[in-house]
């Protein structure tokens, strides 16, 4: 079967507020029926990344405003939200330097897991998890906006829908304070490896650690297993592979699916609609403290009510791209043509897509429907 996809171009070729980015992406908007997956007075969750100290390349407040615009046009209630990524309070400051806030997207803006990153309700998956903890704000809600940034990964290769909703639908940590996103990342109850005689000692994963669960006592690296949520973001940074992280590739990837089946599950069939951002995709995920340059122009926007075609769509579009230069792709000496995400990761990111076609989450075979400047004048659609 195949999925319809809206779709239109990141480019400006005329000086008139209809040939920009912004005209397109709302015209998109326009030809979607919100009343089809929004009833009145259903709360919306309009889920999102938040960024990061240091990553600023994350979906553009105005973009969200949109969205916003759209559900409180039939009636919706609307709310931003994320899951506790960094601790909640810092999380909710970062957002605001990032622009994310009540007045610039004209909602409240919420972490969905609650700001200790605890409120969640358990939900059956598959072999791999066999249950995760849906965020309860994510759960409880009627309807959700799934909005991605598309980029790199270090885990998945990939970050878009699937992703957003398989690490970024779940809660931070479970009722008991344990790591509960961690159980994707470390297969099992596992926790990270230090390797005293490759250690150089050079603090990377004490001052990367968002959490302050890593710390140099006495010329050893110590973890403090209470704090730790698994992110792996230490193992990430460490240049000399002194800190392992128990996880396969096949694993995560197979997990991650599993995490964002069973968000979907928690929703009546259509009442998610999916939009990606193909723009600014760099090498690293938005909750890194820090933004590369990116790999491949910015493409533009896909909005599907497919999580599985519109990641394979913008997936497929990012690795058809010519690289750039001065990005890691050119670092790594990427070619036309070459598979773009898994050369800079080294991770395949088709993986997780499969999964989650596997579980019938959606198609792979998908149409491109491109809205163009002309679209936006004649307001097809309204």
């Amino acid at each position: 079967m195949t999925s319809k996809i809206y779709f239109a171009d990141a480019r400006a070729k005329g000086y008139d507020y209809k040939y920009s980015f912004v005209a397109k992406f709302e015209q998109i908007l326009n030809m979607i029926d919100f009343k089809e997956f929004i009833a009145e007075k259903d709360y919306v969750a309009i889920k999102t990344h938040l960024g990061s100290y240091g990553a600023h390349r994350i979906v553009r407040p105005i973009f969200l405003k949109k969205v916003v615009d759209k559900v409180k046009e039939v009636g919706g209630k609307p709310f931003v939200t994320d899951t506790v990524r960094i601790p909640g309070l810092e999380y909710l400051d970062v957002a605001n330097m990032e622009g994310i806030n009540h007045l610039s997207v004209g909602a409240p803006v919420i972490l969905a897991d609650g700001i200790f990153g605890r409120d969640s309700i358990k939900v059956k998956t598959g072999p791999i998890l066999k249950e995760i903890g849906v965020a309860s704000a994510i759960y409880y809600a009627p309807a959700m906006i799934v909005v991605s940034h598309c980029k790199g990964h270090i885990s998945s290769g990939y970050g878009g829908a699937i992703k957003n909703l398989g690490m970024g639908g779940i809660s931070c940590k479970d009722h008991c304070g344990e790591a509960e996103r961690g159980r994707i990342h470390f297969e099992g109850n596992q926790h990270l490896e230090w390797l005293d005689a490759k250690c150089i000692r050079c603090r990377q994963c004490v001052d990367v650690c968002p959490h302050d669960a890593i710390e140099l006592i006495d010329d050893s690296i110590v973890i403090d297993k209470s704090k730790c949520v698994k992110c792996a973001r230490c193992s990430r940074v460490c240049e000399v592979k002194a800190l392992v992280a128990p996880i396969t590739e096949e694993g995560f990837q197979k997990g991650l699916a599993e995490s964002a089946y069973a968000v979907v599950s928690t929703f009546e069939k259509g009442r998610i609609l999916y939009i990606n951002f193909v723009t600014e995709v760099q090498p690293e995920c938005d909750c890194m403290p820090m933004a590369d340059t990116p790999l491949v122009q910015d493409q533009g926007v896909l909005v599907s009510f497919d999580p599985v075609a519109i990641d394979q769509a913008a997936l497929d579009m990012i690795n058809s791209a010519a690289p750039l230069p001065q990005s890691k792709a050119a670092d790594k000496n990427v070619k036309n043509g070459d598979n773009i995400l898994k050369a800079v990761t080294g991770k395949n990111a088709q993986l997780h897509i499969d999964a989650a076609y596997e579980l019938g989450m959606g198609s792979k075979e998908y149409e491109l429907i491109t809205i163009t400047e002309k679209d936006v004048e004649e307001g097809e659609g309204e």
